[in-house]
């Protein structure tokens, strides 16, 4: 038996032990942080969307929900698991993915574009093959592929520095021409576009120069005419009836530009603080608005809420996207602050194209609300997103890694550009001289 000397060694030795346990977790977990903003905010555009859904899909109002509302209930609540679950492992640890999710997500790109694949699995939709059919829901490859491609581009950025020049943007465009190019002929040119957006942020965070990016986007500009040629008949239908609605020509109206100026109707509808619960689902079902419960659920909500209605749903938007980036800006592990970046990038992009499209500034291109439309592959793709929000957040980062995108001819380059008469300005009132 132990002495009572002993006993109290041991007690102590336990008590050491438990104390560093807690302070070893401490240091490496940080559970006060900007993404329960994410968390909250999509909480509040799912349970926005469940209602808008219902009223787009239900002229009458009850105590139940619409079978495609409940769907998006189970939807969210498969979301909000898979997004617990992608946040609980380390970041670095996922980084170990990125490779074989490409190469998944790309295989099941190419596989949608099989022509010999029974209709019961691929069935197009609008003209597109984008889905495979599981039985109890589709699901959209084109969805999952957004966070296979951030974290592909977030592991080959994350230690470079070519990408600052401006042939070293080759490889980060050429890692996107796969999966844009695949998408693009189902044919999803909505989709596709989105990419874009995600890559040069990602590439902003990581220091590349804005001249370059400038550069590109006005080559893609100047070149953009000579595609038009190349689009599908539809494609071109849509752009042809955006400019019509520029020019204010509603001759129309009943034809190419019925969804948009159906949605625009809603909306102004709306006005400031929107319409009573039974008028609203009345409006929308008379309208006949396409894609209602879907692509155009902004319309409704509008309706429904008015001005005021979408001012907060924007600002549940602008809350989300707070969120995220004051996590990036806080993570000083280069995979970490691009993966948060990179999936900002199709939070935002969405945002703007969707809404665009509802109220008339867009052409209509099939893209959805994140949170708020229906559709199993979208929910479960925002919800993974904002998991790995939370996973950078509350993951502090592991040794070896670079501090932070910076780099040494960054204040040169600044006092280079402030340069009065000859005389190079910099910091703290220095002048230096090349």
């Amino acid at each position: 038996m132990l002495d009572a000397s002993e006993s109290l060694a041991a007690v102590s030795r336990l008590i050491r032990g438990s104390a560093s346990s807690r302070d070893s977790i401490r240091d490496s977990v940080r559970l006060i942080n900007a993404s329960w903003l994410c968390v909250a905010a999509g909480i509040g555009l799912s349970l926005v969307g469940v209602y808008a859904i219902d009223v787009a899909e239900s002229v009458n109002a009850s105590a139940d929900l619409t079978s495609v509302a409940w769907k998006q209930v189970v939807f969210a609540i498969v979301g909000l698991l898979a997004a617990t679950v992608i946040a609980l492992p380390h970041y670095r640890v996922l980084r170990l993915l990125a490779i074989p999710m490409i190469m998944v997500a790309l295989g099941l790109l190419v596989f949608l574009l099989v022509p010999f694949v029974p209709s019961s699995i691929v069935s197009p939709r609008n003209g597109t093959r984008g889905w495979i059919n599981l039985g109890v829901s589709d699901f959209q490859p084109s969805e999952v592929t957004k966070i296979a491609y951030v974290f592909v581009v977030a592991s080959y950025l994350r230690f470079r520095t070519q990408h600052r020049r401006f042939r070293g943007l080759i490889v980060p465009g050429l890692l996107t021409i796969p999966p844009v190019a695949l998408i693009t002929l189902q044919p999803d040119l909505g989709t596709a576009a989105l990419f874009v957006p995600s890559l040069f942020g990602m590439l902003i965070a990581a220091g590349a120069r804005l001249r370059h990016l400038t550069i590109i986007v006005l080559a893609a500009a100047l070149a953009a005419p000579a595609a038009y040629p190349l689009l599908q008949p539809h494609q071109k239908v849509r752009i042809v009836g955006l400019i019509k609605q520029i020019e204010g020509d509603r001759s129309s109206a009943a034809d190419i530009n019925f969804q948009s100026y159906a949605a625009q109707t809603l909306i102004g509808a709306g006005q400031l603080r929107g319409v009573d619960d039974g008028t609203s689902r009345a409006l929308v079902l008379y309208n006949r608005l396409p894609e209602r419960h879907n692509d155009m659920v902004f319309a409704v909500i509008v309706n429904r809420f008015g001005l005021i209605g979408a001012l907060v749903v924007l600002g549940l938007y602008l809350m989300w996207i707070a969120g995220a980036l004051l996590v990036a800006g806080s993570c000083k592990e280069p995979f970490g602050r691009l993966v948060v970046v990179g999936v900002a990038g199709f939070i935002v992009a969405q945002v703007v194209v969707n809404i665009g499209m509802n109220v008339g500034l867009l052409p209509i291109i099939g893209i959805t609300l994140p949170f708020v439309s229906a559709g199993g592959s979208s929910m479960l793709t925002v919800w993974l997103m904002t998991g790995l929000v939370v996973n950078v957040a509350i993951h502090r980062p592991r040794p070896p890694y670079r501090q932070s995108f910076e780099y040494a001819d960054d204040d040169e380059e600044l006092a280079y550009a402030t340069r009065p008469y000859g005389r190079v300005v910099g910091f703290g009132g220095r002048a230096l001289t090349r």
